[in-house]
């Protein structure tokens, strides 16, 4: 029998009869990242995917990585399938572990046996197949609370499976199943991070990114398509929306008092990006926003700067603190495109004074010398769309 992958379900385990819904969004996602690596059989048996080569050329290698980034699974392991018969379990574990075997110190076996009709319990078989490869390899002690290596059965309807331990998986709810929310993508390192944090929890997203051309270079709008890019591993194909900000920023300079620049620009953002997400279906937005990170950032700010949107703000990284962020985005490879040097248009025309503690009252009334409704309607208008899917391996 054939080496298969074996992908462990996470969370969506505990749900009730929608769980069949969470399950066959997980499949279709993981039939189209391992497509682009050899043919393959996808399907879901109990709690576990099974992800199964139909041709000697499929490249495991390449398909294990891809899932390991996945949404929705918590955990996978490359397995090698064998009758269900004890001995055979045995004579797979010498072939198929024998370099980890060989190697290590200490061992244990666990069995999960999941077809009750086979005639040995799980203890029972982890039992007896501990004993033989204790016996097979003199280089291993039995170890059952901290084990070096652990060898795992599985029992299941079609076939017994070998494996050692699993390697942990992206975890969350796969994307899509919770809806679309609409992400304010900036150059900086928080919105990213903010990105991959909603995806987790099964959100498909549309990006809003705001560009400010000539302040802010081609390079910066590039390097916003190459995060966007980067995302796609754990988020899937997603849509830039770039808007021209450069009237509207220029029109808030004219005509506001300096301490409200960013903030008067912030709500422009939020009722610019609702707009988007009610063209795109969306039914939220997302933003990098860290309390207390910036000036626009407090919670007076935050509160007049989402006022003017009419549906849910989303900040999944608001309470963490910058260098959580950043270990964030290390892990999940944003962070060195982040810092380039390309400024982006939250940085063009930066008051020396903002204000900290905004009230509402003050918003509106300095948002009365702009017409925001045509400053809406020309950058609405002028809006280009950049797609970004899950690269193709080399």
């Amino acid at each position: 029998m054939e080496e298969i992958i074996l992908c462990k379900l996470g969370e969506m385990v505990l749900k009730g009869l929608n769980r069949r819904n969470f399950e066959d969004r997980l499949v279709k996602t993981v039939k189209r990242r391992v497509k682009h690596y050899g043919q393959f059989k996808v399907y879901v048996r109990q709690s576990t995917i099974y992800v199964e080569p139909q041709a000697e050329d499929c490249d495991m290698d390449g398909a294990f990585d891809a899932l390991k980034v996945v949404f929705g699974i918590v955990g996978l392991s490359r397995a090698k399938a064998c009758p269900k018969d004890k001995d055979a379990f045995v004579d797979c574990a010498k072939s198929y572990l024998d370099a980890q075997l060989s190697a290590a110190k200490t061992f244990k076996v666990e069995a999960k046996r999941a077809d009750k009709s086979f005639p040995l319990t799980s203890i029972e078989l982890s039992q007896y197949v501990g004993g033989e490869l204790d016996e097979a390899y003199p280089n291993l002690q039995v170890d059952v609370h901290n084990p070096e290596l652990t060898v795992r059965l599985e029992v299941r309807d079609y076939a017994g499976y070998v494996h050692a331990d699993p390697e942990p998986g992206a975890g969350g709810l796969p994307v899509g199943i919770n809806g679309k929310a609409a992400a304010l993508l900036s150059g900086g390192i928080d919105s990213p991070v903010a990105c991959y944090m909603i995806a987790k929890r099964g959100i498909n997203l549309e990006l809003v990114h705001f560009f400010s051309y000539p302040y802010t270079s081609e390079e910066a709008k590039e390097k916003v398509i190459q995060l966007a890019q980067e995302l796609t591993a754990y988020c899937g194909r997603m849509t830039i929306h770039i808007i021209p900000f450069t009237e509207i920023q220029e029109e808030i300079r004219r005509a506001c008092p300096e301490n409200l620049f960013t903030l008067v620009m912030r709500r422009f953002m939020m009722r610019l990006s609702q707009a988007v997400a009610e063209q795109t279906d969306c039914k939220a937005l997302v933003t990098g926003e860290c309390l207390g990170q910036v000036a626009s950032q407090t919670l007076e700010a935050m509160q007049v700067t989402g006022a003017v949107a009419s549906m849910p703000i989303l900040r999944p990284v608001v309470g963490m603190d910058k260098e959580e962020i950043i270990r964030t985005a290390r892990r999940i490879g944003t962070f060195d495109t982040s810092i380039l040097p390309y400024e982006d248009c939250c940085t063009v025309f930066t008051p020396r004074h903002p204000k900290t503690h905004p009230t509402l009252a003050e918003l509106e009334e300095a948002e009365q010398a702009l017409d925001i409704q045509g400053l809406m309607e020309r950058a609405l208008a002028g809006i280009e769309l950049v797609k970004v899917t899950v690269q193709d391996p080399d």
